[in-house]
């Protein structure tokens, strides 16, 4: 190869990777456009009716949809000290640990997003779904942060049901998938979720010689969008 053909293919692959960079910056800005979109909807609940009631099971149910900044504070606190009952154990159990205070925040902070089972006899709420649209490694995706549920209202169907309210949610404004976080010593947590049809994500982390998790990260994609993976 002489040094004008060594040139030549030197500008090709800048060409190349220009491009490339291009295409995946372009695909940040629209996944960042959707997600944006998202949040500023009042109510993303609202144009789906028939998923605002669950009747089964000896259930009975309605759902709603609010940003953390439109809940009553003593509905917050519930879902707060309902986490606590739930989970504080299980991070207990986790390398990080259990911090009140964290997680108070956490569910606190401004693009936090909460479904909410009330019963439609008391009107108290009965289980809790935090989540927020947001970007997570390049992709627009709805994060579940906690799906809990009220000890005597579990295991009748209503957590899959709010799974599905939530993919609902995130796929009908174009987010590429849902996302979640549960502990691997969190069996029956494991087992709900693959039998919602939840997989492993790729952005999961893989235990190596340095290194174990006590987590995984699962997903499940939004068929009727192609996936375009960025390297960002």
């Amino acid at each position: 190869m002489n040094q004008k053909q060594s040139r030549k293919g030197k500008s090709e692959k800048t060409k190349e990777r220009r491009a490339a960079l291009k295409a995946e910056r372009a695909k940040l800005a629209a996944g960042r456009f959707l997600v944006k979109q998202a949040n500023s909807i009042p109510d993303p609940l609202e144009k789906f009716p028939t998923f605002q009631k669950y009747e089964r099971n000896g259930l009975s149910c309605t759902l709603s949809c609010k940003k953390v900044k439109d809940l009553a504070p003593e509905t917050l606190e519930w879902a707060i000290e309902l986490c606590s009952t739930n989970m504080k154990a299980m991070y207990e159990k986790s390398s990080g640990g259990w911090r009140a205070w964290e997680k108070r925040e956490e569910m606190s902070e401004d693009a936090a997003w909460y479904l909410i089972a009330y019963d439609t006899n008391s009107q108290k709420p009965i289980a809790f779904s935090h989540f927020r649209f947001d970007m997570d490694f390049g992709d627009e995706v709805l994060y579940c942060y906690e799906l809990q549920l009220e000890k005597e209202y579990q295991k009748k169907g209503l957590g899959k049901f709010m799974m599905q309210v939530l993919e609902l949610m995130a796929f009908s404004n174009q987010m590429l998938k849902v996302v979640l976080t549960v502990f691997k010593h969190n069996p029956d947590a494991m087992t709900f979720y693959e039998k919602c049809k939840y997989e492993v994500d790729e952005t999961s982390p893989e235990d190596n010689f340095d290194e174990t998790f006590d987590y995984s990260i699962l997903s499940k994609l939004n068929k009727m969008k192609p996936t375009q993976k960025t390297s960002l």
